[in-house]
């Protein structure tokens, strides 16, 4: 069951207060590159992301959000560093939220000044701590660099900004350390009704980090903790939303495209199931339907895994069954066979579109 929370909106995108988990993700282009920073945003927004952080590391990228934002097909979150000052330009400039860093605000007032700015406007603030920039006070007051450090460093923070009166707040308590991460936001949730933005941060290359975003990020949700997440990766941001929506799909949590469920090949295998599984992958990429498409080797658990699917082959010696809503189709030979599975699934795409008009 799903921790509430309360519910804070960027954009008109709901977080937390119940509403679907959010995908979120961050640019990687120069936000003072107005164009090149519109089409990522474009870009991402067609692979289903529904949120994007721009870096605003000086005053040339806070400038360049006036440009960027009336333009973007996604709300902006500005990642603010350091000086405070940067944040009330982007607030001036059309932001819908800002993320803020605890650790390494220079000015103590400049929390205060950020937290006016903000309800005026109401922007939404996620406070976003970091393993890796928490403030020495805390690391010393705690005795290193562990969850009670990560939790209370963003308590702190939100007490600050509801001295100001603003409470339209979201946490995040992240680390590269997949266990630090997840006992940090255990602690965090147990403390706070605020919505959580989860994260492995610094997670790692495309595979090793999916991997371990996957570990941290899917254990808190299956806890029923977390109401945004973000899956960050030394790679495009696109891979950063299918890696999300892979591990929202694999609890249940949201429906964005297709699941493919395939084996993993055994000695019974008689058709070159990896070649077909990745070709068959690659071509799911493009489809937006949500569907269950099963790609099996052999007769232990191909059929019924086929069966269950929306739509499946199923392998013999140099052929396969195509199963289509529980039912055998036809058979169809190793060559054909993803010709013939995609054939059916524009059908039923065809279908689902007809049915909805």
């Amino acid at each position: 069951m799903r921790r509430i929370t309360k519910q804070v909106q960027i954009g008109g995108v709901k977080i937390g207060g119940g509403s679907p988990v959010v995908v979120q993700s961050m640019n990687t282009t120069k936000t003072e590159d107005v164009e090149a920073t519109v089409a990522q945003i474009f870009e991402l927004a067609a692979a289903g992301c529904e949120i994007t952080r721009l870096a605003v590391p000086d005053a040339d990228a806070a400038k360049a959000l006036a440009e960027i934002c009336p333009k973007s097909v996604l709300p902006i979150v500005a990642d603010i560093h350091f000086d405070y000052r940067l944040a009330l330009t982007a607030i001036n400039n059309g932001v819908n939220a800002l993320r803020i860093n605890p650790g390494n605000l220079r000015e103590n007032e400049g929390l205060a000044k950020i937290a006016k700015a903000a309800r005026i406007r109401s922007i939404p603030i996620r406070v976003g701590v970091n393993a890796g920039s928490l403030n020495r006070k805390i690391i010393e007051k705690y005795g290193g660099i562990n969850e009670e450090a990560m939790a209370y460093s963003a308590l702190n923070a939100a007490n600050q900004l509801e001295l100001e009166g603003f409470y339209d707040i979201c946490l995040s308590v992240k680390a590269s350390d997949p266990m630090l991460t997840i006992k940090s936001y255990r602690l965090l949730s147990e403390l706070t009704d605020y919505p959580l933005h989860l994260g492995v941060t610094e997670a790692g290359t495309l595979w090793e980090g999916t991997i371990r975003s996957a570990v941290g990020i899917g254990t808190l949700l299956a806890e029923g903790i977390g109401d945004t997440i973000r899956v960050s990766l030394t790679a495009d941001p696109v891979e950063e939303v299918r890696a999300a929506y892979a591990i929202l799909r694999a609890l249940n949590l949201r429906e964005q495209g297709p699941v493919l469920i395939s084996c993993p090949t055994c000695g019974r295998t008689e058709v070159d199931l990896m070649t077909l599984a990745r070709e068959v992958e690659l071509r799911l990429s493009k489809i937006e339907t949500p569907l269950i498409v099963a790609v099996m080797g052999c007769v232990v658990n191909g059929p019924g895994e086929a069966r269950e699917a929306d739509i499946g082959l199923a392998g013999g010696k140099g052929e396969f069954v195509l199963f289509k809503k529980g039912h055998a189709v036809r058979k169809v030979s190793e060559q054909k066979a993803v010709e013939e599975l995609f054939a059916e699934i524009e059908r039923m795409e065809a279908e689902g579109q007809a049915e909805e008009q």
